[in-house]
């Protein structure tokens, strides 16, 4: 499997706003929903966003929803989540991973080779 590669995190303000990018050069790339996942610190990865392979619809979840923007370039193997209004209880480490098109909120099964992830941290 190939391991996605994510960027783009870092330390701000609550209120502040963020772009992640993940790359990930599957060769089918552009056939697979592609999703944002986050762990915080001693708690479990939980489901952020997900987009269908199409860019035709998003997914997100409630603690994000009206703040986060998933989008893709398949172009480019990468997609991305705008963050904004970020809030202190968004501090985590954000990963992306390929997503299980039944669920669009679960990685697609027999995915395992995560990358580095992303830190973001938003101090009040």
């Amino acid at each position: 499997q190939v391991q996605p590669v994510e960027s783009g995190g870092g330390l701000l303000q609550a209120g502040g706003s963020l772009t992640l990018s993940c790359v990930h050069s599957y060769y089918t790339f552009g056939d697979r929903a592609m999703g944002w996942f986050r762990q915080a610190p001693g708690k479990e990865r939980d489901f952020v966003s997900a987009i269908t392979y199409d860019a035709r619809a998003t997914y997100y979840a409630d603690s994000v929803n009206g703040r986060f923007t998933i989008r893709r370039d398949n172009a480019k193997n990468t997609v991305y989540l705008q963050m904004n209004t970020l809030k202190p209880e968004d501090t985590a480490v954000y990963s992306c991973a390929p997503i299980a098109p039944s669920t669009m909120r679960s990685p697609q099964p027999g995915f395992s080779v995560w990358g580095q992830g992303t830190q973001v941290t938003v101090v009040s």
